[in-house]
């Protein structure tokens, strides 16, 4: 028996999808919203958000996550857990494969965000979840009163990076380059702290220990001079991946695989939105994230409205 179309499949549960299953609710729309864990994205791990419009005193990411799902769950959107494999056309529709099921959709909004990128270094595998992490609000508490390293130097790393010094004894920052490309504000707090040592023009270029991570060998850019860091843990905020591998071959992608769309949200396909990090775009942010949800439910909508002359009033 073939499936009933839904007007929408959002894939991802992040700031993103979750607002566009909002606004899609909000004009009636037959919505589900796919999430591979549970809904939140990157920003539910983040310890505190001191941009994000409203909240003066900051909040945090776990708290401003749940207050956009419980919006969410006052429409009664259903969400499904599941991992999508593969999206494809079927004439008007989109075919939507979870897990080893299959759902159409008249209009699709890819909200599937990122990935941290690693350092690509031997025996890194080996280390993740047994020294090196990618959250530092997961995994501080495991390193109180021992030293750590930070890899990165945009937002993400140095909010971090002043996280971790609530609980490690020491916290060593790593960065390419000899500057900062971080928030000012955030930039002048972790100059300012005492546990903080930033090592600069340097990168990681081995791991080292058995079975857990006791420490690494760190380069200096410019001089050549190597050093080892007695560190039992190893904190890597060096960009990221989008999680577009499911989209290779039926939207286009820049060369890294985020997702090209134009100022509506759309993609290459029509009926075909994305949102949030894993498109191409120049800032990623929690508040960013939101209004590309929006725009991408408005613009599917809008969409069905042309396409399937569906009622508006």
């Amino acid at each position: 028996m073939k499936k009933e179309a839904y007007d929408l499949i959002i894939v991802g549960g992040g700031p993103a999808g979750l607002t566009a299953a909002l606004y899609a609710a909000r004009s009636r729309l037959n919505v589900l919203l796919v999430e591979r864990v549970a809904p939140g994205g990157q920003i539910a791990m983040t310890d505190l958000v001191e941009n994000y419009p409203g909240f003066p005193e900051g909040i945090t990411g776990m708290e401003l996550v749940s207050r956009i799902k419980a919006q969410v769950d006052k429409l009664n959107v259903p969400i499904r857990q599941g991992e999508v494999r593969a999206l494809e056309e079927d004439r008007a529709f989109k075919v939507v494969y979870v897990d080893s099921d299959w759902l159409e959709a008249k209009t699709v909004v890819v909200a599937s965000g990122a990935s941290p990128k690693r350092l690509g270094l031997p025996r890194e595998d080996e280390f993740i979840g047994r020294g090196i992490s990618f959250c530092a609000t997961c995994d501080a508490p495991f390193y109180k009163g021992q030293n750590v390293a930070v890899v990165g130097g945009g937002d993400t790393a140095v909010q971090e990076a002043l996280y971790l010094t609530k609980f490690a004894k020491k916290v060593y920052l790593i960065h390419r380059r000899n500057k900062l490309r971080a928030a000012r504000i955030l930039q002048e707090r972790l100059l300012q702290s005492d546990k903080v040592e930033v090592l600069w023009s340097s990168a990681v270029d081995e791991l080292i220990g058995e079975g857990l991570l006791e420490g690494i060998r760190v380069r200096n850019l410019e001089s050549g001079e190597k050093q080892v860091l007695k560190v039992l843990g190893l904190f890597l905020f060096v960009g990221w991946r989008p999680n577009s591998a499911f989209l290779k071959g039926v939207v286009d992608l820049d060369a890294e695989g985020f997702v090209i769309t134009g100022e509506n949200m759309e993609t290459s396909v029509p009926g075909i939105f994305a949102a949030g990090d894993v498109r191409r775009k120049i800032l990623r942010q929690v508040s960013t994230a939101v209004g590309d949800g929006a725009t991408a439910a408005h613009a599917a909508e809008r969409y069905l409205e042309r396409t399937f002359h569906w009622d508006l009033s």
